[in-house]
């Protein structure tokens, strides 16, 4: 008995399947897989072979009437030739990601405005398949949404992938090749290998070179979108659920999705989400989260799309991924105020696509608490999706306190650590440098005082600052306006000329014309950055001298809009050292200060902004961060930086992050950027 019989296929036309006949197809595959394994793997057969030919037999016949034929059908004699390289496939229209949120909330207002698909967030490798008159043609990868990688040879190897559909238009979809979860756990015990997670085990498999080995790694297929055809079948072209719904009808797994629309609440909301968990449980489907995109097409189609994602979706990410390697040591960097920052160097490892080998460790209480030492395991993490951070030792049980230098890396002075009250009535240990004259303190203030915030002195990179701080030009600010002193020194030295000196001088010179908000930005106080700096600019009418006076004469800056306990001491403590207040009233002599011009406001009944604190959060499509502060100030508002009971507004850009929450929880308004716009030209 030969049990890889070939069946010759009977080509026509054919209706959209039953899907009574497509789930025997499947059984049938399933069944006689196993027949197969335990004939020739085991030599243990469990049926005779009459039994497994009459499987066989119905199962080629309802390959016939419905023209579906499965990647690991028996009826298939697929040869596993391996290729050379992966060849590049160019994606004619690009398969971008999903904007990501944590907030359930942003689900809500979605649904809100039209009909929309939930379904699950696969875990796995994004793969396109493309059919032409009834065929696979090709497979590729997603790669980076406009050039992926062609696996055309490892689709054989998948269990589900058809190879043969009725459909005989062109045909391209996407999906996500995945490992199930149970599967996983079994190769996972059976091979001596260290694999990390099911994700990357699946997206190393799927791009092997020799489909042989792929085989054995139980990938399966399931369908996510239809990118091109599906317009034929007579179901709504227009609805992204019934054309999944007719891809489940031709033989493909789908992603198993929910529709959901009108107003909801978020409780309701997340018991939706708790029921897709419930089914990726019980059908063993690795995931890492919800994705709920609009059910028409055509609407989505005018939303747009970013260069990174369209805009008719979100992915809904449960927790930020947690990825497994080996930390190694610490790098330790003074900063402006004397502090040593500590940074975590390990392994590099891949998260969110980007790839990560250093993390904030924050400050020795974290250190300790960690237990660190070189070469133990730690999971990473990328929080928000944005910043590396270490979530966990699991090689705990000694710490090393060798990690922490007894001198600064930089000027070899001994460090100092430091104890100040953390939250929760706890204690925050930080390593500090206490030596006034560390040369890197010195060239972070001189970096943060020549800054865009700050001058703004263009042209004069780090690399330059630290050269002139080395050989002596620069000990104060004010060298800077004097580097004319070492001019036929500066014009010899590698990388520079005569015309990089003038070109240098013109930067410095340009930057003598300045205002208050910079001067006082450049000063570095403690937490007041640009947006305190013009708030303060406001309410002293540009007047270093007011601004002075009112420090020295004990004011109160908590009275003004945003200004807390914090940023009132700062100042103060600031001011009450004598070399800062020297610093204050001598550097000014290398300034001219620009008149303050009024802000122009539109005092009329049409700005309901003027006299609003208003707060704006994520990624605003017209204006930058300090672009939208000063439209805010022109309206007579004030730009805070914080959700407080005080704020009027929040104006809310994609990624709003904790903000959002925030508002929602104290009733404030929100507005889209749009929203904004209309109502300051209404």
């Amino acid at each position: 008995m030969s049990r890889t019989r070939k069946v010759k296929k009977v080509r026509k036309k054919q209706a959209k399947p039953d899907n009574t006949d497509v789930q025997r197809i499947t059984e049938l595959v399933s069944k006689l897989n196993r027949h197969r394994h335990e004939y020739y793997n085991l030599a243990k057969p469990s049926v005779t072979d009459a039994v497994y030919d009459r499987l066989f037999d119905e199962l080629a016949a309802l390959e016939r009437k419905t023209g579906i034929t499965l990647s690991n059908s028996p009826t298939q004699t697929v040869g596993y030739a391996p290729v050379s390289a992966l060849r590049k496939v160019n994606h004619s229209i690009p398969l971008l990601s999903m904007d990501k949120t944590k907030q359930v909330d942003d689900l809500v207002t979605m649904v809100a405005v039209a009909p929309a698909l939930l379904m699950l967030k696969l875990d796995g490798l994004t793969v396109k398949l493309c059919y032409e008159n009834g065929e696979l043609v090709e497979a590729s990868t997603r790669g980076d949404g406009e050039v992926g990688e062609d696996i055309t040879h490892n689709i054989p190897a998948f269990r589900n992938v058809p190879l043969k559909i009725p459909y005989k238009g062109r045909l391209v979809i996407t999906g996500e090749g995945l490992i199930h979860t149970d599967d996983f756990e079994q190769i996972k015990g059976s091979e001596d290998r260290n694999i990390k997670n099911v994700r990357n085990l699946a997206a190393g498999s799927i791009r092997l070179l020799d489909p042989a080995i792929c085989k054995d790694r139980c990938i399966y297929f399931y369908a996510f979108n239809v990118i091109e055809g599906m317009d034929t079948l007579g179901s709504n072209a227009n609805s992204r659920g019934w054309l999944l719904e007719d891809l489940d009808a031709l033989g493909f797994k789908i992603c198993p999705f929910i529709r959901v629309e009108g107003k909801m609440s978020t409780s309701e909301m997340e018991k939706k989400i708790q029921h897709l968990r419930t089914v990726a449980d019980i059908e063993k489907l690795p995931i890492d989260g919800i994705v709920l995109r609009y059910d028409s097409i055509s609407y989505s189609r005018t939303l747009g799309r970013t260069g990174h994602h369209y805009k008719d979706g979100i992915a809904f990410k449960f927790e930020d991924d947690m990825t497994e390697t080996v930390f190694r040591s610490i790098e330790w960097t003074p900063g402006r105020s004397g502090d040593i920052a500590p940074v975590a160097l390990f392994d590099p490892v891949e998260i969110d696509g980007c790839t990560v080998s250093r993390a904030s460790l924050h400050n020795l209480s974290f250190i300790k608490d960690l237990e660190l030492h070189p070469g133990c395991r730690i999971l990473v993490s990328k929080r928000n999706m944005i910043i590396p951070h270490i979530e966990e030792n699991l090689d705990r049980g000694r710490y090393a306190p060798s990690l922490i230098p007894k001198r600064c890396p930089c000027c070899g002075k001994p460090t100092r650590i430091y104890a100040r009250s953390g939250g929760k009535g706890g204690q925050v240990a930080t390593l500090h440098c206490d030596n006034p004259d560390c040369d890197n303190q010195t060239l972070r203030k001189f970096v943060h005082f020549v800054g865009k915030k700050a001058m703004d002195i263009s042209g004069i990179s780090e690399a330059i600052l630290d050269k002139f701080i080395s050989m002596g030009f620069l000990t104060t600010y004010q060298d800077l306006y004097h580097l004319d002193k070492y001019r036929n020194q500066i014009i010899r030295m590698e990388g520079f000329g005569i015309k990089s000196y003038e070109k240098l001088q013109g930067a410095i010179n340009s930057s003598r014309k300045t205002t208050f908000a910079r001067y006082l930005v450049a000063m570095d106080i403690p937490r007041v950055g640009r947006t305190a700096s013009r708030a303060l600019e406001n309410h002293f009418g540009g007047s270093l001298d007011d601004f002075e006076r009112a420090v020295t004469g004990g004011f109160d800056f908590t009275t003004l809009p945003d200004f807390g306990a914090t940023l009132n001491s700062n100042i103060h403590d600031w001011f009450q050292v004598p070399e800062n207040l020297d610093l204050w009233r001598t550097l000014r002599g290398e300034f001219t200060f620009e008149n303050r011009k009024d802000v122009v406001t539109m005092e009329n009944k049409k700005n309901p902004f003027n006299g609003c604190t208003i707060v704006a959060t994520g990624k605003l499509a017209h204006f930058t961060r300090d672009g939208i502060n000063s439209k805010i100030i022109s309206l007579g508002a004030t730009a805070g930086s914080s959700m407080t009971r005080k704020t009027n507004y929040l104006i809310c850009g994609e990624k709003p992050g904790s903000k959002l929450t925030k508002a929602r929880e104290l009733g404030i308004p929100v507005l889209t950027e749009q929203e904004f716009l209309s109502m300051i030209s209404a």
